[in-house]
């Protein structure tokens, strides 16, 4: 037996189907609240109809927790659903003459298939797509109760229009000023939108990110930004001129201590004094349409060039005897502050820039400590936490950090009535309107006489008609009338769907809630809900750090005030993967070509590339996120085809921690396809061996001892590096195991039962520990050694911790920071008794040539300097 070779393809295909034939991974919809539970969840996937590498990455690490947890005796919840609503639907449908759901349910199948070829422990009962009818039926009814709760309203807003197709777009659609499909010149449009009141929640939100303790640093940093809390001070600038309806023009300020410094006012193309003022002036006014053509987000405007219209207009200094021009500026946002901004160029570069390109006066209002002159090209912002010297400051300030200026320039204002403290937030209330036909249906229908009546719950789910026209510019629902006008429910009278529907971030923004209960008749079974609640491990891309995690934040926090859960924040622990990688290569003219096209081969002049089909050499190019465009892309399919789904879990854990990018090598693949099989061999010959009862022996010595000793101690660090998500960590351990149950095996007798008996138990456990990595490996491997009982259902072994204790470890002996040798020590060795012990070796006598150190450093259990 041990001759044969592990047939991945043969093995995996049976497990699998004993899994599913065992319903061994669905966990029981009726709550057991006397089980602890673990939540692990990955972010679900769009449909697109093919698995990616950056898909088994992700979903392998969460299928080793999930596998780990019901090992230690959790209740584990690991579902699998389709983020299935979007426009790439809706594109691809036009593009190959389908239909969106058509498109999606068939991916959906694809994707399912592809996903079961990993073996991943999911509970397939709990499944659906966010295009099911039976779930966004109750996206409806919360869209309902959140209106009841005034969490939901219908306002005007300037949106991004693409004439040509007639939609609303995304800023991030907008490319230098035209729509991204059609190309056409963005318009601004102000459009009856609905929207959630997020910015509610804004400081709750800030203020919790302090409990998130299990999510990367990072993220919570972008979280924080995007909320942006800031402090300062609105201030009227009286206007030196006569402008009809207007007296003064308030701005805000965050950084009201560099007063002297301003040397203009900005205000936003869509201020109501720009807008009154284009109605007089034509070149004006075409300035402003510019405007609005670009994006409307901040970074877009950060980005681009910074241009300004002078309007002619002055306004008084606050606190000094002199006026300020007032500009009209591209970067000045109507709905952040005030929509209004004083400039001050020594100490913003952006107000520099912009003060350079229009001959702006720049004036100091501080000097750093010695540091003197006029500012050139770069701006003196020093932190708020450095004290600096301010230059004719109003309020007398001379000295100070630029924290405590502020604080000093806002009580001045306020105790002379000129200006008042507030606190602002960037979040802006979240806009959930899309012009689309494949998204979830909003259920208002609007009435002349009623207004926005909301649709009767027992007439939901408002289901999307199936036969619309895609290829016709504009919203397909405002094209269909016998789905648009229906009655008023309320009066009876004609009326009008909402044709608008929800943006996918709702979507996504509840699922993992929806999972506790799928067959619940409200939008969550509160007992399941707060059971299940929060996930205890999401994993997901750096991508989605803000906005869909805001949401999603924001989502819990609404559904407890309407009563679904009783919990505020979705995710207790959030890990963020690394991508997977790969080199590129590319054709003497300058093409990329795919890895399966390209043969490489290494020598001592170094690695070469050519192409399998004419030998033409190839040049190798750089290491790159896959993508389809430079076709640095590997298809999963044929990776599990060719070695196997074991084979390709072990690689993407093995490779580098998990938070950092994946190199995906052919070489890497093949070097885990070959452990593959040593552990193969290795588990076959120790079947093979014959043993004595391991139960009747307790070797305390020789290769018995020194086997079980190094298992169990590689148990324990598995065990901490599993619970850490130190993937690769734990794979290394299991390596260095294998190594040694290897020598172990060719070393001992036939006749050493007790060596043999400790080789069975430490093969068992090894087995156990490469479970959730390998578990068609791992089960194939249990039945090798004559277990009758799937190794997936067994419980994860217990470290016995008189052999994970070390009784002795290896230190390094340093001369004068040099490394020359080694010495072993007991654990609990006292100091001076090391100490004693160095300056005994001889290569330290030696060193010292019969004098005293001048220093002996002991690092317990670490290291030992001599200074010599």
């Amino acid at each position: 037996m041990a001759s044969e070779r592990y047939n991945a393809r043969v093995a995996e295909a049976h497990w699998q189907g004993k899994w599913e034939q065992a319903a061994l991974f669905e966990t029981p919809l009726k709550v057991d609240s006397s089980k602890p539970k673990y939540y692990v969840l990955e972010m679900f996937p769009y449909p697109s109809g093919r698995i990616h590498i950056g898909h088994v990455r992700n979903y392998t690490m969460g299928d080793v927790i999930a596998r780990y947890k019901r090992a230690k005796g959790f209740q584990v919840l690991h579902p699998m659903g389709w983020d299935a609503f979007g426009m790439p639907a809706e594109n691809a449908a036009m593009q190959n003459n389908t239909h969106p759901k058509g498109w999606t349910y068939e991916n959906i199948d694809a994707m399912r298939r592809q996903l079961k070829l990993m073996g991943l422990s999911l509970d397939w009962k709990r499944e659906f797509a966010t295009c099911d009818a039976t779930y966004y039926e109750h996206q409806q009814k919360l869209f309902l109760d959140f209106l009841n709760a005034g969490l939901a309203y219908r306002k005007e807003s300037r949106v991004n229009w693409d004439p040509v197709d007639q939609t609303v777009l995304a800023n991030e659609q907008v490319i230098d000023g035209c729509g991204w499909r059609s190309g056409a010149p963005v318009e601004q449009r102000d459009l009856v939108q609905w929207f959630f009141k997020i910015s509610d929640f804004s400081e709750e939100l800030l203020d919790a990110i302090g409990d998130l303790d299990r999510w990367p640093e990072k993220v919570r940093l972008m979280q924080k930004n995007w909320i942006g809390r800031s402090r300062g001070i609105e201030i009227p600038f009286e206007l030196a001129d006569d402008v009809s309806g207007f007296e003064a023009i308030d701005c805000y300020s965050t950084r009201p201590d560099t007063l002297h410094g301003a040397s203009f006012i900005a205000i936003s193309p869509d201020h109501p004094l720009s807008i009154a003022l284009e109605s007089e002036n034509n070149i004006l006014a075409e300035f402003n349409a510019q405007c609005r053509r670009t994006g409307t987000s901040e970074a877009v405007i950060e980005a681009g060039e910074k241009l300004g219209f002078n309007t002619g207009l002055s306004v008084k200094h606050p606190s000094e005897d002199r006026t300020l021009p007032v500009w009209i500026g591209n970067f000045v946002l109507m709905d952040y502050g005030t929509g209004a901004v004083f400039g001050c160029p020594a100490h913003d570069q952006r107000d520099l820039d912009f003060a350079r390109k229009y001959g702006l006066d720049v004036r100091n209002a501080f000097h750093m400590p010695g540091e003197m002159g006029d500012v050139e090209n770069e701006a003196l912002v020093p932190p708020k936490t450095d004290k600096v010297i301010y230059q004719e400051h109003f309020a007398g300030v001379t000295e100070a950090t630029s924290n405590d200026a502020i604080e000093e320039t806002i009580a001045w204002f306020e105790q002379k009535g000129r200006g008042r403290s507030v606190t602002r937030y960037r979040l802006r209330d979240w806009g959930v309107s899309r012009q689309r036909y494949w998204g979830c249906p909003i259920p208002i229908i609007h009435c002349e006489d009623c207004g926005t009546v909301p649709v009767p719950e027992t007439d939901l789910p408002v289901t999307l008609p199936d036969d619309v026209m895609l290829d016709t510019p504009g919203n397909p629902l405002d094209h269909h009338p016998t789905w648009r006008d229906v009655d008023c429910p309320k009066c009876g009278k004609p009326g009008r769907r909402e044709t608008d529907t929800m943006d996918t971030f709702v979507d996504s923004s509840w699922y993992f809630l929806r999972f506790s209960q799928p067959d619940a008749e409200a939008p969550t079974d509160l007992e399941a809900a707060n059971y299940w609640l929060p996930v205890d491990q999401y994993i997901g891309g750096i991508e989605h750090a803000i906005l869909h995690l805001l949401y999603s934040r924001f989502y819990t926090r609404a559904m407890k005030i309407t009563g679904h859960c009783d919990l505020k924040e979705p995710f207790a622990g959030l890990f963020t993967q690394g991508m997977v990688v790969h080199e590129t290569y590319r054709d003497a003219d300058g093409s990329w070509l795919s890895p399966i096209e390209v043969s490489v081969t290494e020598s001592e002049s170094g690695r070469k590339a050519h192409r399998i089909d004419n030998g033409a050499e190839v040049t190798i190019g750089g290491i790159e996120k896959m993508s389809k465009s430079k076709r640095n892309t590997v298809d999963p399919e044929d990776i599990l085809e060719t070695f196997g789904a074991d084979t390709a879990r072990w690689f993407v854990l093995s490779d580098s921690p998990p938070d950092r990018d994946v190199i995906w090598t052919e070489a890497g693949v093949e070097g885990s396809h070959r452990f593959v099989q040593r552990l193969w061999r290795l588990v076959n010959d120790v079947a093979a061996r014959k043993a004595g009862d391991a139960a009747a022996t307790a070797p305390n010595e020789g290769i018995a001892f020194v086997v079980l000793r190094q298992t169990h101690q590689t148990l324990a660090r598995v065990d901490e590096m599993i619970s850490e998500l130190r993937f690769n960590s734990a794979v290394a351990q299991l390596h260095t195991l294998t190594n040694t149950l290897e020598q172990a095996q060719r070393k001992l007798n036939t006749d050493d039962m007790a060596g043999g008996a400790a080789l069975r138990t430490s093969i068992m456990m090894l087995i156990q520990m490469f479970t959730p990595m390998m578990p068609h490996l791992a089960e194939e491997c249990w039945k090798a050694m004559g277990e009758n009982q799937m190794v997936s259902a067994t419980a994860w072994p217990e470290a016995d911790p008189e052999l994970v204790r070390e009784e002795s470890i290896s230190i390094p002996v340093q001369i004068n920071g040099k490394k020359r040798g080694d010495l072993t020590i007991a654990v609990d060795e006292p100091k001076d008794a090391i100490e004693a012990r160095v300056l005994e070796l001889d290569f330290v006598q030696a060193a010292l040539s019969g004098k005293a150190p001048k220093r002996v450093i002991v690092v317990p259990k670490r290291i030992v300097n001599v200074v010599v």
